[in-house]
């Protein structure tokens, strides 16, 4: 079915009656075509703002009608009331606030969905009549909603007008959703205040009678449900905690009625959450004999497995303990009270069960350990120190239930877990390590110490039947604090790395872990040599198996990197093993990359003259391997093992760094000088020799962007790594970088180029290859550009950022008569209007580059001269509404060159094209233009009050909130 008259084209005013709004409203709704439905959907959304709206809702409200159709009927008359409000005249406020009361009593028996969306929208009548033109609404809400005979007048339905309980509960959401559209309104900071002043007044009639319902016999399970989620949402107004005391209490009693504990806790949580009940310490205290009063509840609930009421009672402990913390600590009479609540939800801490399997409790409280340490951290030293003596005791408890917390289940249970349960298991993991890693600030070297202890006598102690989990999880404790914190100093490591040789990493998850506390201890054993040789073995062993990949793969490469100068003695064997598994394809193709990269820094340490030798066994079955794919067909088999083996080869090259060895041992920790050509870089030696066979992989493979980028990246990482030492190869790589993107243009040899033109640029004897390279990239770019370069924003972002970084280091390329800089100026206006923000951000910085040349660089002046305006006529229609908002600063960056570099002339053309009617956009006078400019033109250096005034344009430009631009 198609909405009548093609709705989404035409000027919705012509379109609407009330039988095309029901039409496109059962397309909405039944149609299965979703091309259908959102034409519906668009020309709906036009109707609720046509001024028609304000009458056609209420037919859609007739009982005869579907509900899907009342509840958008209800639903307009929201939007109208909300986004439209000044459409009426203020002598109709009264009739259209009776026919709201009159709607809402016909509807108090249901559909709920309809009946919730007037209640909606009367309480958005309230927010814009209250106080001046409704001094009392909820009394009169009260009085309305009175069981009475009802008024023949009235136009509500005798059945619902004569029900109490259906009216109480109407009653109900109406007090109920009056807060909570104040809350999400958008409303003056001004008229905010009003409001809640207005509302704070109207907590005197809602108070008692919500009290009077809680105690009431009569009130039914489903009136103190509604009565608690009225109160939920009138807490948030900030009510003064003393004013709700009373009706907390009766929240409490409700936690003991199955029927009403989830909403119960909801409310008891939201009331004790407000920071403002800080200043009510009275009421506060005598909420704790309270909550401390659930502890038996609670207890029996962990016992029976009862997750629901656990979960809830946690949740208001540590709603009490956490918000309240420092306020709760500072009443020194009543310290036993606050630390039973610390132990209580100690204790939630500890709850029996694996998380998140039997239990999902634990993770509630661990934000309360943090709040808490700071807050006691955070008092003076002699006060501090009191207080440290209370409650260090109970972070070493706490320590000794996260570990017990952080156990791995058998691995019968684990095996039976869903990857979900695993993950989030992982996850709790990790919150339990951030945890302990935060503990140690309080509990000091005394922490470690304490977990070295029970190691040690789990480890060493024969009459000690060592559970697995109990050694693993000892180990995680050693390894969450020595992953930040500098354990260097420690007394307690040179035992761990005695001990850790002695454990039995049989089982994965327990060999897993021994990984990873070996690399946490890095820098440790950089400082503390001779110790390597009894924990490589373990890494070694650890790396022939697939199960322990990335622990061990990541571990060797920590030791690689922060212990090379050390690993000589050890050399041979990291490279025997490594070589092993990565031939016989161990790990996965990332794994193999950090291997390769762990590999580059041994190597790089290896004497000088052992290293070419040494990176050539390595390399060779690997480059044969190569070899053979290059002769084999093209399919995406052979394509992934050639990527592969070109990004181990990259990631060997990315820290294969001789240079860096050369400035440790001379302590020159800046100086970069290329190493004499009698002494070739070993990765320019390898390069050289394996050049021809990437030849013909780029030969075969030229039109598969994925090979071509992966060849580009050892290149790539090389230059980055090498710096000068590179140099020997810019002549064969600049000639193959040129044919190869005249062949087949691809951004990822824009981007190699730019690396090159960073660092030889400035080398007399490169720059001919330089300009040779850059010269054959710009010609078949810009052929690209004359095409239509839409479907390549790579491209044409990389190719703005290599002409950025061309006029940043060697602009005096651009005296070539090769170069076009009239076309590559249309190139970067072009690149402007693209939608992508890389491209756009590239752009800016090709415009920022190039208007700081102008008045070195006649030719680009002359540019400027002549098409300087269209620049600026170009921004200024991407910020009126031609581009997404998002992009907004990068436009900013190039009006506020323009204005330092040429004022004048800017001044000149932000005249001639804001004079032009419409123009960026309809809705701008003639002063917000010329304020603009003249904002705009006073800004020649402050980059921030600039993006302020461009965003400001950009607003009045596309319109407020509501008014269909949803990208502000």
């Amino acid at each position: 079915m198609e909405p009548p008259g093609n709705p989404g084209g035409t000027p919705v005013e012509l379109e609407l009656t009330l039988e095309n709004v029901e039409s496109a409203l059962y397309q909405l709704y039944f149609d299965p075509d979703m091309e259908h439905k959102n034409v519906a959907q668009k020309w709906l959304t036009q109707a609720q703002a046509s001024a028609q709206a304000w009458h056609f809702c209420w037919a859609l409200l007739s009982p005869d009608k579907i509900p899907e159709v009342q509840f958008f009927g209800a639903s307009t008359l929201h939007t109208k009331i909300s986004r439209h409000w000044s459409d009426l005249a203020a002598d109709q406020h009264e009739s259209l606030r009776t026919q709201l009361l009159s709607h809402i009593l016909q509807f108090s028996s249901g559909p709920k969905m309809v009946l919730t969306r007037l209640c909606v929208a009367l309480a958005s009548l309230a927010l814009n009549v209250i106080p001046q033109a409704w001094s009392q609404p909820v009394a009169d809400m009260v009085r309305a909603f009175q069981p009475h005979k009802p008024d023949p007048d009235d136009g509500s339905g005798s059945k619902a007008s004569q029900d109490p309980h259906t009216h109480c509960l109407t009653l109900l959401e109406l007090l109920t959703v009056l807060p909570e559209e104040f809350q999400s309104s958008r409303l003056a900071q001004a008229r905010r205040g009003q409001l809640r002043e207005a509302l704070a007044g109207e907590w005197a009639v809602v108070c008692p009678l919500l009290r009077q319902l809680m105690q009431s016999q009569d009130s039914s399970s489903q009136v103190k449900e509604k009565v608690l989620k009225c109160l939920s949402s009138w807490v948030a107004l900030d009510v003064p905690l003393g004013e709700i005391q009373e009706l907390l209490h009766d929240c409490f009693t409700a936690l003991s009625d199955p029927e009403l504990f989830d909403a119960a806790v909801e409310t008891v949580v939201n009331a004790i959450s407000q920071p403002d009940c800080q200043r009510y310490i009275n009421a506060l205290l005598s909420l704790m004999p309270l909550v401390l009063g659930l502890y038996d509840q609670l207890k029996t609930a962990a016992q029976d497995g009862d997750m629901e009421t656990s979960h809830g009672i946690c949740r208001i402990a540590v709603a009490l303990g956490e918000t309240h913390s420092r306020v709760l600590l500072e009443q020194v009479d009543h310290w036993q009270e606050y630390l039973a609540l610390v132990n209580m939800i100690l204790f939630c801490t500890g709850i029996p069960g694996h998380y998140p399997v039997n239990e999902t409790t634990s993770s509630l409280t661990l934000t309360f350990w943090y709040t808490l340490q700071d807050d006691i951290l955070s008092f003076e030293e002699e006060k501090q120190s009191v207080y440290l003596q209370v409650y260090r005791p109970v972070y070493f408890q706490l320590v000794d239930v996260l570990l017990h917390k952080s156990h791995y289940p058998s691995q019968e249970e684990y095996a039976s877990w869903s990857s979900d349960d695993k993950e989030q298991f992982r996850i709790y993991r990790v919150d339990i390590s951030d945890t302990l890693m935060y503990v140690y600030e309080m509990l000091g070297a005394e922490l470690l110490s304490n977990l070295y202890e029970r190691l040690g006598r789990l480890l060493m102690d024969p009459q000690q039947s060592a559970v697995w989990q109990d050694t693993e999880a000892l180990l995680f404790g050693f390894q969450s604090i020595a992953e930040t914190i500098d354990v260097n100093y420690s007394d307690v490591i040179p035992g761990l790395i005695g001990l850790i040789p002695r454990i039995n990493i049989s089982n994965i998850l327990l060999a897993d872990t021994v990984m990873y506390t070996i690399g946490s201890l890095a820098e440790w054993l950089a400082d503390h040599p001779v110790m390597l040789g009894g924990i490589l073995p373990m890494v070694l062993q650890g790396l022939a198996k697939p199960e322990l990949s990335v622990s061990s793969v990541s571990t060797l490469k920590r030791i690689c990197r922060e212990c090379r100068y050390d690993l000589g003695p050890y050399a041979q064997d990291i490279l025997t093993v490594s070589q092993d598994v990565l031939v016989k394809e161990v790990h996965k193709s990332s794994q193999c990359m950090w291997l390769m990269q762990g590999l580059g820094f041994l190597l790089s340490a290896l004497p000088s003259e052992e290293i070419l030798g040494t990176l050539h066994s390595l390399i060779t079955p690997h480059i044969q391997q190569l070899d053979t794919l290059a002769q084999q067909e093209l399919n995406p088999t052979n394509k992934q093992s050639i990527i592969h083996i070109v990004g181990m080869l990259a990631s060997l090259f990315t820290t294969l760094d001789i240079n860096r060895q050369a400035d440790c041992l001379e302590g020159a920790a800046s100086s970069r000088l290329p190493v004499p050509q009698s002494t070739q870089n070993p990765v320019v030696v390898v390069l050289q020799q394996v050049f021809t066979l990437i030849q013909t992989i780029l030969s075969k493979w030229l039109h598969d962007s994925e090979v071509v980028e992966a060849v580009c990246g050892v290149f790539d990482k090389s230059v980055r790594t090498l710096l000068h030492d590179f140099g020997p190869m810019v002549p064969q790589l600049g000639e193959m970088l040129g044919e190869i993107y005249s062949a087949f243009p691809q951004a990822s040899a824009l981007d190699l180029a730019r690396q090159m033109v960073h660092i030889f640029a400035g080398e007399e004897h490169h720059i001919p290859h330089i300009r040779s390279l850059t010269e054959v990239l710009t010609s078949t770019t810009l052929t690209i550009f004359q095409q239509g370069p839409r479907d390549h924003p790579d491209i044409a972002e990389s190719f703005m950022d290599l002409h950025a970084q061309i006029l940043k280091r060697k602009p005096d390329l651009y005296l070539s008569e090769q170069f076009d800089v009239k076309a590559l100026f249309y190139c970067g206006i072009l690149s402007l209007k693209f939608p992508e923000t890389p491209t756009v951000k590239a752009a800016s910085q090709f415009f920022t580059e190039f208007l700081s040349r102008c008045k070195d660089m006649p030719s680009f002046g002359d540019v400027l001269q002549r098409d300087g305006k269209l620049l600026t006529e170009t921004v200024l229609q991407a910020v009126g509404g031609e581009s997404p908002s998002s992009l907004t600063e990068h436009f900013s960056e190039v009006l506020l060159n323009l204005s330092r570099h040429c004022p004048a002339l800017l001044s000149q053309w932000l005249k001639e094209t804001l004079q032009t009617p419409g123009f960026p956009c309809a809705q701008l006078t003639a002063e917000q233009k010329h304020t603009f400019s003249q904002q705009l033109l006073r800004e020649q250096t402050n980059k921030r009050r600039v993006k302020e005034i461009v965003k400001e344009f950009a607003l009045l430009c596309r319109g407020p909130q509501g008014s269909g631009y949803s990208d502000y």
